[in-house]
């Protein structure tokens, strides 16, 4: 006997209606068994490995398959009992087929996202630099993004819609995005250029060509922060920040060198000068814990100044912080070192001989009469004779003095 659906057409004996009643309610059970107790199974022979990576490739496609045998269950409960003419059957493949994409898809982008995040928690941290950690979680979104849309697209030919309109107009709609966020896109390739290259990390103080200072705060892929001396936040796209020209202080290790200079008066004995720096630097190192004390101290004298026999000092600092307050230190102490040995820095002296017949305004000739004046301190005067330049009672050039 028949049992005749006429709502959709459908002819089949109910005894195969049963049977595939039967059919589907069995996936349904095997399905559960297959969840429940056979899938464990199978995850603990990936145990045997040395790491969990394949524990979480096959955890991650435990629900599509078993949503896939309810799938395969309901499709044989279907065609196998009804009388199906070609294009019934073609409706019934199509959307099997979709179903079949929907959960290869689903399975795939798992697989895929579950991969990177393994990656991300197990390897990046193991890495030097944390460019990994920054730049994993963008392309398991990309990577999951291209897989869901290479499904769409599957989906959409099996449902007979023709995608190549589609994917003509995507061409051309992303070409018109890729325009309107040109700057937003250059700014992402510059910040994946600076991320890449490692020259700068959070912490790091850096100078840009343009004169701006401070301390990395973070690089996005869009901007970089920094944070100024005056605590301020300066934020710099990264286009611009990729092609400006960057010192950082704080590479290629934090320490950072002091340079000191300074000149003692040509009458003191430079042997004597030699020893009494080294002492001091000595000694620096010795009781200052801002010092590198296995990077040792430098000295060594420069040039004969106008004034002093110059010289200069070098030790190197554990980083740019700790430089400002040794390179304090250390003049203090060659300061009071240098007075204690009675070893002089002479103040810059000038002295300017004048010509015959040049005196000075100030002690020269002035309505007719000579001023006397005594000079003052740190001032020497040559006198001499005014000449006609401006006449009697003109006050002639300010020169002849020097200064201290």
């Amino acid at each position: 006997m028949d049992f005749v659906l006429t709502e959709f057409g459908l002819e089949a004996p109910i005894w195969l209606l049963v049977a595939g009643a039967v059919i589907l309610l069995a996936s349904v059970v095997f399905a559960i068994i297959f969840h429940k107790l056979l899938f464990p199974l199978v995850e603990r022979f990936t145990n045997w490995t040395p790491t969990n990576s394949d524990t979480r490739l096959v955890r991650s496609t435990r629900w599509p398959l078993t949503i896939g045998i309810v799938v395969l269950g309901a499709y044989l409960g279907v065609v196998w009992p009804l009388d199906l003419n070609a294009a019934q059957q073609e409706v019934i493949n199509t959307a099997f087929q979709v179903a079949a994409v929907v959960l290869g898809v689903f399975a795939l982008g798992s697989v895929v996202s579950n991969a990177f995040s393994w990656y991300i928690e197990h390897i990046a941290p193991l890495t030097r630099s944390n460019l990994d950690q920054r730049l994993m979680p963008l392309l398991r979104r990309i990577a999951v993004a291209v897989v869901y849309g290479i499904g769409a697209l599957i989906i959409l030919d099996q449902l007979k819609i023709n995608i190549n309109p589609l994917i003509a107009g995507l061409g051309l709609s992303g070409l018109a995005v890729a325009l309107a966020l040109q700057p937003t896109l250059a700014n992402l390739f510059a910040g994946t250029y600076v991320m890449t290259e490692g020259v700068i990390t959070p912490g790091d103080y850096i100078e840009m060509e343009n004169g701006i200072t401070g301390y990395v705060v973070d690089v996005g892929w869009r901007s970089t922060r920094l944070r100024t001396w005056h605590n301020n936040l300066v934020v710099v796209p990264n286009a611009k920040f990729a092609e400006t020209i960057i010192t950082n202080y704080q590479g290629p290790s934090p320490a950072v060198n002091v340079y000191l200079t300074c000149g003692v008066s040509y009458d003191s004995d430079l042997f004597e000068v030699e020893r009494v720096c080294h002492e001091v630097m000595d000694n620096l190192l010795e009781t200052d814990r801002n010092g590198v004390k296995e990077y040792g101290g430098w000295f060594g004298f420069s040039s004969f100044g106008e004034s002093n026999v110059d010289f200069w000092l070098f030790v190197q600092a554990r980083d740019r912080l700790a430089s400002f307050e040794l390179q304090s230190v250390l003049i203090q102490r060659l300061h009071q070192r240098l007075r204690e040995e009675g070893i002089r820095i002479n103040y810059p002296v000038r002295t300017l001989h004048l010509p015959n017949g040049m005196i000075t305004g100030r002690s020269g000739v002035r309505n007719g009469r000579r001023r006397n004046r005594r000079p003052r301190k740190g001032v020497q005067i040559f006198p001499s004779v005014w000449g006609d330049a401006d006449g009697p009672g003109g006050e002639g050039p300010d020169v002849g003095r020097n200064t201290t």
